[in-house]
């Protein structure tokens, strides 16, 4: 009993330093209150602690928690920068980004009733895959630096920059360590470090104080989705991407778990459409399962899932205290930004890996080389210079990502065809 409740404490904070960055550097790209951004955490907490349960119970069965994705962060952090500062435009953004998430449900809960979750994998080859990793970290590396320095208004703040600077060289640090236990847990040791840091320093936001000993999470909390076509089509693109990352993640956790396992493909992404219908709903961020579940089995050994549903289920119920929502909601964006930059950089090694066959071959190197450098170039366009075109084909445009991808494939299926 005793060993259960250490490990499903054990997972819980896995769960929550996983979780907590992601809505905090978004409300601060969408410039939120302190009461908003705790709001979203809350959301966000409920979220991963919900699908978190209904894939360990009734998808996957696999000790593999949810978390923010990558790429719906990306999308989000893109569009606070396309949206500028205007209060309307962003509302705009955010409603909009709400039925692109509840777009990307409903496609994945298609593909799983329909059966097709096998074909999506032949469209998204690695060359693809690599490619998209490539332009999301060119997409990234922008809004990570500038938050890292304390960017606004087109000032830098020398002592949040030197704040999060040091937290960065800790995060470096702890993930080069051969100790398995600092190395896995890296980016809470660092954030509290941060955290601390910015606190001593006077430049740590202070929680939100809640009137409410328990709440829950609200419902459409941005406003009725609304359609964007530039949204949309990253919705689509996302949604297919998202299909391979549930893939490779229940592999690598299976591997590590009991390799000989079954697993319904179809059950799991069901779970996931539903996932992201939740979030659409519940105006949050897109989750994904985390393949660095694998790593931290490894590190604790914890392989049963009574633990990890246990502590999905702390995680559901903390969302549902606004005490410790705004607590965590006062964690300093800098701070979010340092911890998660070795990890996201580490995406370009990642990328490269997955493309090193395709360099062989020429007719996959002229492909990689024509679609990153039209997705690269279309997200270095200064500001403003596509106003000129209606708002919907100017939105979708200056998403370089989704642009050097659906080139890309065009290009690759073009090529093979021929051949």
């Amino acid at each position: 009993m005793g060993k259960n409740i250490l490990a499903s404490f054990q997972w819980m904070v896995f769960i929550l330093a996983g979780t907590i960055v992601t809505p905090v550097s978004i409300a601060f790209a969408f410039h939120f209150s302190q009461q908003e951004t705790a709001e979203l955490l809350q959301r966000t907490l409920f979220i991963m602690g919900l699908t978190s349960l209904l894939q360990g119970y009734f998808g996957h069965k696999l000790p593999l928690m949810e978390g923010p994705a990558g790429l719906w962060w990306a999308v989000f952090l893109t569009y606070a920068t396309i949206s500028g500062q205007a209060a309307s435009s962003v509302h705009e953004i955010l409603i909009s980004l709400e039925f692109g998430l509840l777009t990307a449900g409903v496609i994945v809960i298609l593909l799983s009733v329909l059966n097709l979750i096998k074909y999506v994998k032949k469209l998204f080859t690695p060359t693809m895959t690599g490619l998209y990793l490539l332009l999301l970290v060119v997409q990234l590396s922008g809004p990570f630096i500038q938050g890292i320095l304390g960017v606004e208004g087109g000032q830098l703040n020398g002592k949040v920059a030197a704040g999060a600077i040091a937290t960065l060289l800790l995060a470096i640090i702890l993930s080069r360590l051969n100790v398995a236990f600092l190395r896995n847990y890296s980016v809470l040791i660092s954030l509290i470090f941060g955290w601390l840091l910015f606190y001593l320093l006077g430049i740590s936001p202070q929680p939100t104080a809640s009137d409410q000993v328990v709440s829950l999470p609200r419902v459409l909390a941005w406003g009725i989705p609304h359609f964007n076509l530039s949204i949309f089509i990253t919705s689509v693109l996302i949604s297919l991407l998202l299909v391979t990352n549930l893939i490779a993640s229940m592999d690598v956790v299976r591997q590590v778990v009991d390799p000989g396992k079954k697993i319904s493909l179809n059950k799991a992404g069901l779970m996931m459409g539903i996932s992201q219908l939740l979030a659409g709903l519940f105006s949050s961020v897109g989750g994904v399962a985390i393949s660095g579940s694998a790593g931290f089995i490894k590190t604790t050994r914890i392989k049963e899932r009574l633990p990890f549903l246990i502590g999905s289920l702390l995680i559901l119920l903390m969302s549902f205290f606004p005490g410790l929502t705004g607590l965590f909601a006062a964690i300093p964006p800098s701070v979010g930004y340092a911890t998660l930059f070795v990890s996201i950089s580490s995406i370009v090694g990642l990328a490269l890996q997955t493309l090193r066959p395709s360099i062989l071959e020429e007719g996959k190197l002229t492909v990689i080389s024509l679609a990153f450098m039209t997705g690269a170039g279309m997200l270095l366009l200064p500001g403003g210079v596509l106003d000129a075109l209606p708002e919907s084909v100017s939105s979708l445009l200056s998403n370089g990502l989704v642009i050097g991808v659906v080139f890309g494939i065009i290009l690759e299926q073009t090529i093979s065809h021929k051949q």
